[in-house]
């Protein structure tokens, strides 16, 4: 595996790439790896011939009172992981290969990012849909995977390469969890004993919610509700949004009919989680 920090020598390798005519797949990380990137990895490795993953915390996408200076890093602990998955190029650049002194080009997007995490995070997904347009341009890879997790920007992105004729599939990947069912995520590491157990009402509520959609409720907000009471049964827990969307458009919806995004955020603690439970496709 070779750890690459320059566009430049990035480059350089990916021509050798292009000579031979090999497929390329890319998993795009903020690093702190856990089983769910891996699951990424492992299916972009099935699929193609090379496996690129970068590991770059965003800056673009943090708000002012968010965690980018505490979010974790380990890049030693993640190379380690990267290598044993069969990575063939790990891209970890610095913040000002990726955003160079005069950087003053954006992609915005006026859809799809007016609700749940667009709405609570001001700015977000113009981070997200701009470092990923780079990232795909870099790396001229044939495919993307994302974790369905991140369900919203499982859509954004989806659009995006859509609406700007991008040559690049993008797939996505069953959500991966804990043993208990607590959705993996990189910022888990912040939660202490106490906050860990109080997660697992995230879960409770979307198991609560499937069965409520398995049994015919078609009213959205009765299913909120129900949702909202088995939050708030964890004093630790505070909900930033529950939200059921339709998973095209992200728009909320009144009446259940087919397809339906059960997406919510609740800050555990300190820490804010998301998890989700679709019925359809994004």
């Amino acid at each position: 595996m070779k750890i690459i920090k320059s566009i430049k020598e990035l480059k350089k390798e990916l021509l050798e790439y292009k000579k031979a005519n090999l497929s390329i797949g890319f998993v795009p990380t903020m690093g702190y790896l856990h089983e769910g990137h891996l699951s990424l990895m492992r299916a972009a490795k099935k699929e193609n011939e090379r496996l690129i993953v970068s590991i770059f915390v965003n800056p673009m996408q943090f708000g002012a009172n968010e965690d980018l200076d505490k979010y974790p890093r380990d890049l030693e602990r993640d190379s380690k992981l990267c290598e044993d998955e069969g990575v063939d190029i790990l891209f970890c650049p610095s913040v000002e290969e990726l955003y160079p002194k005069g950087f003053s080009s954006y992609v915005d997007m006026n859809s799809l990012t007016n609700t749940l995490c667009g709405a609570s995070r001001a700015g977000h997904f113009r981070g997200v849909c701009t470092v990923l347009m780079k990232l795909f341009n870099i790396t001229g890879a044939n495919r993307a995977y994302f974790g369905q997790k991140d369900a919203q920007q499982c859509a954004v992105v989806k659009q995006m390469v859509r609406d700007l004729n991008l040559d690049i599939e993008i797939k996505i990947c069953p959500i991966v969890r804990e043993a208990d069912n607590l959705a993996k995520s990189s910022r888990n590491v912040y939660l202490n004993e106490d906050e860990r157990k109080s997660a697992l009402c995230l879960s409770r509520a979307l198991a609560l919610a499937k069965k409520m959609l398995d049994e015919g409720e078609k009213e959205a907000f009765k299913i909120k509700e129900a949702m909202q009471k088995e939050i708030e049964k964890e004093n630790l827990a505070r909900i930033d949004y529950i939200s059921l969307v339709n998973p095209k458009t992200m728009q909320e919806l009144e009446q259940i009919k087919d397809e339906v995004l059960v997406a919510l955020a609740v800050f555990v603690g300190k820490t804010r989680l998301i998890d989700n439970y679709l019925r359809g496709e994004i």
